[in-house]
C-alpha cells in the first residue's frame, strides 16, 4: 500500500463513521479504535516526512484535477512538522486517556471516540490542504467537535463553556467565510499558491480590509487577545485529556492558519507589525491574568494563552531565527502543556472547586505525577536544561538581531511573571502542609506511561535540541520562501505515486 497525504484524512474520518458500527461488536473498541488511527498517523508522518527530507515537498491531486482547478493536499516541512506534532500528541492524549474514567457509559464512550476522530480529521486537513475554503471546512469540523468535548459532561459551567465558544467560535467562521467570499470575488480562485500569485491585482484598501477579517477570524482560533474569551472557560471546563488536547492540537491548527495567511497569502505592510503587538498584549494580559487565578486549569488557560502571544511575537519579527524560534515553541507548548494538563487533571480529580490550595502536601501524597507536574512547570518558564529554556532563548535572540531591547525587557518581566506562578503552585506541592483532606486519584498505567513519554521528551531535548532543530530550520526556510511554493504547486504538481 501506497501511504499518501490523503490518509491523514480518510483513516480517521472511517474511524469516527466505524465507531459507532463497532461498539455493536464489543464495548471497548470505541477505546481501542482511536488509539490504532493515532499510531497509524505516526507511521504515516514518519513516511511522508522522509519523502520531505529527500523532495522537499509531497503533493497529492484529489480526483486528477490539478491546481488550481482541482483540491491539492501539500505536505511541506512546515505543515509536515505540525502534522507530526499533532499525530504524536494525538497518540500520547489517547495513551494517557484510555481508562482514565474506568467507569463509563458505552453511549458517551461512543460519542467522544467519534468526536476525538473528528477533532484530528479537522486539525490535520487545515495544515495540509492547499485550498483556501477546504481550510474554513475543516476549521468548522474542529470547531463543532471542540465545542462538543468542552460541554460533554454536561453539567452548567461545561453547558455554559460550550455555548460561549460556540458564540465566539460562530463570529469566527462568519469572518473567515466574508474574507474567503471577499478574496474570490478579486482573485477568482480558492487555491492558495494561485492566490498568492494574484494577489497583488487586489486593491490596497480591500487587501488589507481582507486581511484584518482573517487575522480577527483566526484570532480567535488562535487565542489572540481580545478575541480569546473562549479559552479560559474551555480549558477549565472540559474533561482533562480534552483540554491536553486544545493545547497539543487544536491551537496549534488555529496558528497554523493564521500564518499561512499572513505569510503566503498576503505581502501587506505592517502585517507583522501587528502580530508583534497583537502577541504582545496577549501575553501580557494573559499571564497577568494567570498570576491572579485561583483555580488550577484556568491558570493553566491563561498560561497558554500567553504563550501563543509569545509565538505570535517571534512570528511578528519575521526573521529566520524568529520564525524557527516560534516553531520551536509552538512544539514545546504542545508537549510542555499537555503534560501540566494532564498531571493537573490527576492532582485534580477528587478537589469540588479545583483550587491551587487543594494541591498543598501532594508531593508526598503523589510524588511522581508531582515532579512531572513540576518538570512541565520549570520548563514552560524557561529554565535550563529543559527544552523551553532553548525556544525562549532563541526568541530574545531573534529580538535582539533586530535590537528590539524594549521587546526584550517586556518578554523578561512577565517571564518573572510566570515564574512566580508557577514556582508558587510547586512550593504548595512540596512546603505546605496539607489544609484539607482530598481522595488520592491514583492513575492508572498507561496515563504515567503517557506522562512519562512527555516528560522524557522535555528533558532529551533539552539536553540534546539539535534533535529537532534540523526539521524546524526547513520548515522556517519553507516558510520564508513563498516563491518555491506557488511554483511547487501551480507547475509542478503530481499526484504521489
Amino acid at each position: 500500500m501506497v501511504i499518501t497525504p490523503i490518509h491523514y484524512i480518510v483513516v480517521p474520518l472511517l474511524a469516527a463513521f466505524a465507531i459507532p458500527l463497532l461498539v455493536k461488536i464489543h464495548k471497548e473498541l470505541p477505546r481501542i479504535i482511536p488509539g490504532l488511527v493515532m499510531f497509524y498517523n505516526i507511521i504515516i508522518s514518519i513516511v511522508l516526512m522522509q519523502q520531505v527530507n529527500e523532495f522537499g515537498y509531497v503533493s497529492e491531486v484529489i480526483a486528477g484535477w490539478k491546481a488550481p482547478w482541482g483540491i491539492n493536499l501539500i505536505i511541506t516541512p512546515f505543515s509536515g512538522f505540525l502534522v507530526s506534532l499533532i499525530s504524536f500528541m494525538g497518540f500520547v492524549i489517547w495513551l494517557y486517556q484510555y481508562r482514565f474514567k474506568r467507569v463509563i457509559d458505552v453511549g458517551e464512550l461512543k460519542s467522544y471516540g467519534i468526536l476525538q476522530m473528528m477533532m484530528i480529521t479537522g486539525a490535520i486537513g487545515i495544515i495540509i490542504t492547499g485550498d483556501i475554503f477546504n481550510m474554513f471546512v475543516f476549521l468548522e469540523i474542529v470547531a463543532i467537535t471542540a465545542i462538543s468535548l468542552t460541554s460533554f459532561y454536561r453539567h452548567r459551567d461545561g453547558a455554559e463553556a460550550g455555548f460561549k465558544y460556540l458564540l465566539i467560535g460562530g463570529f469566527s467562521s462568519t469572518l473567515i467565510l466574508l474574507a474567503i467570499l471577499l478574496l474570490y470575488t478579486q482573485v477568482g480562485t480558492l487555491n492558495m499558491a494561485e492566490i498568492s500569485e494574484k494577489i497583488h491585482l487586489v486593491p490596497q484598501g480591500m487587501k488589507a480590509t481582507i486581511l484584518v477579517l482573517f487575522i480577527v477570524g483566526f484570532g480567535i482560533e488562535a487565542e489572540m487577545f481580545p478575541l480569546n474569551g473562549w479559552a479560559p472557560d474551555a480549558y477549565s471546563q472540559a474533561p482533562g485529556p480534552t483540554s491536553a488536547a486544545f493545547a497539543g492540537i487544536v491551537v496549534k491548527a488555529g496558528v497554523y492558519g493564521l500564518i499561512r495567511i499572513i505569510f503566503t497569502l498576503f505581502d501587506i505592510e505592517g502585517a507583522f507589525d501587528f502580530l508583534i503587538i497583537g502577541g504582545l498584549v496577549t501575553m501580557i494580559i494573559a499571564e497577568f491574568s494567570a498570576l491572579k487565578q485561583t483555580n488550577l486549569k484556568r491558570m493553566l488557560a491563561y498560561s497558554s494563552i500567553g504563550q501563543m502571544g509569545l509565538v505570535l511575537i517571534a512570528f511578528g519579527i519575521g526573521t529566520k531565527t524568529a520564525v524557527f524560534a516560534a516553531l520551536f515553541l509552538m512544539f514545546n507548548h504542545a508537549v510542555i502543556k499537555s503534560l501540566l494538563f494532564m498531571t493537573g487533571s490527576i492532582l485534580m480529580y477528587n478537589s469540588k472547586d479545583k483550587t491551587i490550595s487543594t494541591l498543598n502536601g501532594m508531593g508526598k501524597k503523589l510524588p511522581f505525577i508531582s515532579l512531572l507536574f513540576s518538570l512541565g512547570a520549570f520548563a514552560i518558564v524557561g529554565l535550563p536544561p529543559f527544552s523551553g529554556f532553548w525556544s525562549k532563548l532563541y526568541i530574545l535572540t531573534a529580538a535582539a538581531g533586530e535590537e528590539m531591547i524594549l521587546l526584550i525587557g517586556a518578554i523578561l518581566a512577565v517571564s518573572i511573571v510566570e515564574i512566580v506562578y508557577y514556582f508558587r503552585v510547586v512550593s504548595k506541592m512540596y512546603f505546605a502542609e496539607e489544609t484539607e483532606h482530598i481522595t488520592i486519584f491514583k492513575p492508572s498505567v498507561n496515563a504515567k506511561i503517557a506522562m512519562g513519554i512527555l516528560g522524557a521528551v522535555i528533558l532529551i531535548i533539552g539536553l540534546y535540541p539539535d534533535l529537532i532543530t534540523g526539521y524546524l530550520h526547513n520548515a522556517a526556510d519553507m516558510i520564508l520562501d513563498k516563491a518555491s511554493y506557488i511554483d511547487f504547486v501551480l507547475n509542478s504538481n503530481a499526484p504521489v505515486q
